[in-house]
């Protein structure tokens, strides 16, 4: 693998320029007014330096960054990696930084659910955008590529167990979105309440969002990949339909994804961070693509019999298209 990976030419060593937001039809990434310093309460920095919940400083972090929920999944990717210069930990976030090639990458993991994928997107954000010294926002906006390497639930019978999904969009069932001021598109509008009608949700659960991955990104990966709408839940149990000792408010839900359609857009899964990462990585200004082992089928009711095969399937195929 090392000998494949190295023969490739960097992928994306030179990041879009600012403009790029606006030449995709996405807001502007939102910055405090003027140049007000953070308070110390709400960019919290530790004695060396580095962003509380992530331990790391700045020069740390690559450019690209590789996102996953397993913190054992960290290694799994980076001994794929040429040569490592970093190697961080604090709680469930580890973070190693080291090159593939010419290409510095970083893996971090985030553990499970869309409360950590806040506090992972926050703060790669503030590495990349905030002076740790004076606590202002930078003058120039520095873009992040961030993929995330997951597994999931297919929810189409014809996506089988060990396959690999690329999310072209994501749909949020857990109002992390609901908590931030930004302004929706017609598209992410009209996808939303085509969600709602579709699937008869009791918006007295949740109020969903959408938003669509990047098509830089997502372009990159071919036909090994299935595209489709991801849909992320803020639970393993309840939110996915899954019935142990407790009962559903809303039973039937999950079976009614399977058809919902939207500009011949189909959902093909479903997991717990996927539109968390597309909602904050569009409101910043990132680039950001979901890509996900299929490890159960939620139709046929299957589950992988070789789960961390097919992960490492998973980081070798897009470790090379990242490589290139």
């Amino acid at each position: 693998m090392r000998r494949t990976l190295r023969s490739f030419l960097p992928f994306n060593n030179c990041l879009p320029k600012a403009n790029f937001v606006t030449r995709h039809g996405f807001n502007k990434p939102a910055a405090k007014k003027g140049m007000e310093r953070i308070a110390e309460s709400e960019l919290i920095i530790n004695g060396r330096g580095a962003i509380y919940h992530l331990d790391l400083r700045p020069e740390e972090l690559a450019n690209t960054v590789i996102v996953v929920g397993d913190p054992d999944r960290v290694k799994k990717v980076s001994k794929h990696f040429d040569s490592i210069e970093v190697k961080q930990q604090h709680r469930e976030f580890i973070t190693h930084t080291g090159h593939v090639g010419k290409k510095r990458i970083s893996v971090m993991s985030t553990g499970i659910g869309p409360d950590n994928i806040d506090i992972a997107m926050n703060e790669l954000d503030a590495l990349a955008n905030i002076d740790f010294e004076t606590r202002q926002v930078r003058s120039g906006f520095s873009p992040l590529n961030i993929i995330r390497f997951g597994t999931s639930g297919a929810l189409q019978a014809d996506i089988p167990v060990d396959s690999l999904v690329a999310s072209t969009h994501g749909i949020g069932l857990d109002n992390l979105l609901n908590y931030y001021q930004y302004e929706k598109s017609a598209d992410e509008v009209a996808m939303a309440n085509a969600f709602v009608e579709q699937t008869q949700l009791d918006t007295n659960i949740t109020n969903p969002y959408a938003f669509k991955g990047s098509e830089t990104l997502i372009n990159k990966f071919g036909s090994d990949f299935v595209k489709g709408i991801t849909v992320t839940c803020p639970g393993f149990y309840g939110p996915q339909g899954r019935i142990l000792r407790l009962g559903l408010k809303s039973p039937g839900l999950i079976n009614r994804l399977t058809h919902f359609s939207f500009n011949n857009n189909r959902i093909t899964n479903f997991e717990m961070e996927t539109s968390a990462i597309y909602g904050l990585g569009r409101l910043m200004g990132h680039e950001c693509l979901s890509i996900n082992a299929i490890v159960a089928n939620r139709v046929v009711q299957e589950f992988s019999k070789d789960g961390d095969a097919a992960v490492e399937n998973l980081i070798k195929k897009a470790l090379e298209v990242l490589a290139r």
